[in-house]
């Protein structure tokens, strides 16, 4: 992981498909101390427990045959709508001057689907992105593995 140094009040937004931290550095460069500002979470139910209907059923203009529709991803269509979410808060905190700074911190997936959803305002805060898991670690933890 490249090396990255922790503002003094800069944002670490930790997240993933189903929770994100907002967490805020209260120490310096040096030793950073994080502190929770926000946290978001959305219930997670799987992918069958959201879509109720059987994938749909195609047929041929030409002779009888019939193929079958791919079923409908509801499971990564809410972790869309709530990284959406995520990316209009931060949205508001960059543009009412909560935060000037931000470190990107979400599995590839998670990343590639903020990078669609921010602003350009948010794209201009954020001066690095690190794509590891770490949304279900505690704060000590995840001051340690970018202290590393």
């Amino acid at each position: 992981m490249p090396e990255v140094r922790i503002r003094r009040g800069e944002w670490l937004v930790v997240a993933d498909g189903g929770k994100a931290l907002i967490l805020e550095n209260v120490g310096d460069a040096l030793y950073p101390n994080l502190r929770t500002k926000e946290v978001f979470e959305h219930d997670d139910p799987k992918t069958h427990e959201i879509g109720t209907d059987k994938p749909g059923r195609a047929i041929s203009s030409v002779g009888s045959a019939r193929s079958a529709m791919e079923q409908t991803d509801w499971h990564q269509q809410e972790e869309e709508r709530f990284l959406g979410r995520l990316a209009e808060r931060l949205d508001k905190a960059v543009l009412a001057g909560e935060v000037k700074d931000l470190i990107l911190i979400a599995p590839p997936a998670a990343i590639g689907t903020l990078r669609k959803a921010i602003s350009s305002h948010v794209r201009e805060a954020i001066h690095a992105e690190i794509e590891k898991d770490y949304v279900k670690m505690p704060l000590h933890e995840i001051e340690k593995h970018l202290a590393a």
